[in-house]
């Protein structure tokens, strides 16, 4: 089964330097019947502007990604890791016991694109740790960017969890298989796919449930997200 939540039908945060798109709540934006999916709970796209940014804030028992889709984001935290993330590189902060941290647009023209993910943990009280490395080659196939072994070269986090993403130009496609008891969520990031025959644009995503091969292809350019969980 597959259920398509369309991009319009996420809520919305817009500041003077920020348009926030939320999939599910977060903030003031508040829908009962999108408070997540299985242990992914934030999937929020967002445009920073020129020299705008959060401020440092504190975050607690939270599996946290971030994903630069164009322009750079930089990052400063309470355990002295100071860095700028560009488009082909994916950051990982595991909050744990506590955290505090900063993003600020450090361009004085250009906007940056993003996405922030956050996925519940299995359990609380984990050490706060940091990672952020490139994810390499995901052209024309899906390549796993985070999971709860490391595998592959992804990142370690600390759930039942594989985050894989894929570039996909037109005419392209991937295949992820389905697996008895897991739930896949799919996020267009950019561009325009067919998942299983149905057409989806950037921002739209879709819940999987109980469907033995997803089949992603690009009807244009496109980046694709997938979060296969238990």
């Amino acid at each position: 089964m597959i259920t398509i939540r369309n991009a319009r039908e996420r809520g919305q945060t817009q500041r003077s330097w920020l348009d926030s798109r939320h999939s599910f709540s977060f903030g003031e934006y508040y829908d009962p019947q999108a408070m997540g999916f299985r242990s992914l709970r934030v999937l929020n796209d967002d445009v920073i502007g020129p020299g705008g940014g959060f401020p440092m804030h504190p975050h607690r028992d939270m599996e946290i990604l971030t994903i630069v889709l164009a322009g750079a984001l930089e990052h400063r935290d309470s355990l002295g890791n100071g860095s700028v993330i560009r488009p082909g590189e994916v950051q990982r902060m595991s909050a744990g016991t506590g955290i505090m941290h900063s993003e600020a647009n450090p361009s004085s023209d250009e906007p940056v694109h993003l996405l922030q993910i956050w996925l519940l943990p299995d359990k609380g009280g984990y050490s706060p740790a940091y990672e952020q490395r490139p994810y390499g080659n995901a052209a024309g196939s899906f390549r796993l960017v985070a999971s709860q072994t490391g595998r592959d070269g992804s990142e370690t986090i600390h759930q039942d969890a594989d985050v894989w993403l894929a570039r996909l130009s037109a005419g392209e496609s991937a295949c992820h298989p389905g697996a008895a008891g897991r739930g896949v969520w799919l996020h267009v990031a950019t561009g325009s796919v067919t998942l299983n025959g149905t057409a989806l644009h950037a921002g739209d995503g879709a819940a999987i449930e109980d469907e033995p091969t997803l089949e992603v292809a690009a009807t244009e350019d496109a980046q694709v997200l997938l979060f296969d969980m238990a």
